[in-house]
């Protein structure tokens, strides 16, 4: 029995939470995968695996085997990683994720440039407003829009970015400005949170204290560029980042409102999991991104102070 390889097929099948699906990602039959986890299991002489027709549920046995197996696997790859000069030498394949539009505004054009200068290292860009599992999907770095939960992860702060209101001149004509953010219970608003309803949050002038306003919207998408463009034909109000809007606000096609009840801006970071020495490829490639991020979120945030 190769243990290794059967750890790497345990690891894999919980991750999957099937035997199946980890038959498919690993291209081996199905009876091959089972007889590799039953072989670890009879050499450990523990169950690893309660297996039912409908799902896998790992034993008391399993969680901690299976904690142990995902660090010996991570410390096997760094050995490799350095036995093939990836500490010495940036190469090899980098795995970023970004949110959708924040990855197309502003990673993807950093991304190419980088790829320019550094023709040993590939890289594959995941944009998915969906925060992706940096272990789970074997993401490398992750740009992420918020407060970071604690965790394992390693992270640099590369700015903040905050949310606001905004609509067309026309739409403002018709309607009116709103003056609190109750208003917006009787405006027409477009939001891309929820089927039905959202809450708004805004934050009282004086006392700095958060409240939400619930609304109805007339139309609700499911992306906040679908919530611009319906916004951009005078459909209604919208709440997003200001990375969403940016440019038809500069333009005029978009006006900010209720500016004084803006909630606080949220902290923006690139992230990783790698603990230790980090492999050249992300040290370049944190070293190259860094500053021109911190760049273009500080500009951003410069140009929002100019025109309040």
């Amino acid at each position: 029995m190769n243990r290794l390889e059967a750890m790497s097929v345990l690891l894999l099948t919980v991750e999957k939470g099937t035997l199946t699906a980890a038959a498919k990602e690993l291209h081996m039959p199905l009876p091959t995968v089972s007889r590799k986890i039953s072989e670890l299991e009879a050499h450990l002489g523990a169950k690893l695996l309660q297996r039912s027709t409908r799902k896998l549920t790992l034993t008391e046995a399993g969680r901690s085997y299976v904690d142990g197996v995902r660090r010996i696997l991570e410390d096997v790859d760094e050995v490799e990683r350095r036995a093939t000069g990836e500490y010495q030498v940036p190469r090899g394949e980098l795995v970023l994720t970004a949110p959708v539009l924040f990855g197309q505004k502003y990673i993807l054009p950093l991304v190419t440039d980088f790829l320019a200068q550094f023709p040993d290292i590939n890289i594959r860009l995941l944009l998915s407003d969906r925060n992706l599992h940096l272990f789970d999907e074997d993401v490398d770095m992750a740009v992420r829009i918020g407060v970071l939960p604690n965790s394992r992860m390693r992270a640099t702060r590369i700015g903040s970015m905050d949310t606001l209101t905004c609509a067309t001149p026309e739409l403002l004509a018709t309607h009116g400005k709103p003056k609190h953010p109750s208003d917006m219970e009787r405006l027409p608003c477009v939001v891309f949170t929820a089927p039905t309803t959202a809450t708004w949050l805004f934050r009282e002038s004086v006392s700095r204290k958060e409240f939400g306003v619930d609304i109805r919207p007339r139309l609700s998408v499911t992306s906040a560029e679908a919530a611009i463009q319906a916004a951009l034909r005078h459909t209604g109000f919208t709440r997003v980042y200001r990375y969403h809007c940016a440019e038809h606000l500069r333009a005029g096609a978009l006006v900010q409102v209720l500016r004084k009840f803006d909630v606080a801006p949220l902290p923006v970071h690139l992230i990783h999991g790698s603990q230790g020495q980090l492999p050249l490829k992300m040290r370049t490639f944190l070293d190259f991104a860094v500053p021109r991020l911190r760049d273009e979120l500080a500009l951003m945030s410069t140009s929002n102070s100019s025109t309040k």
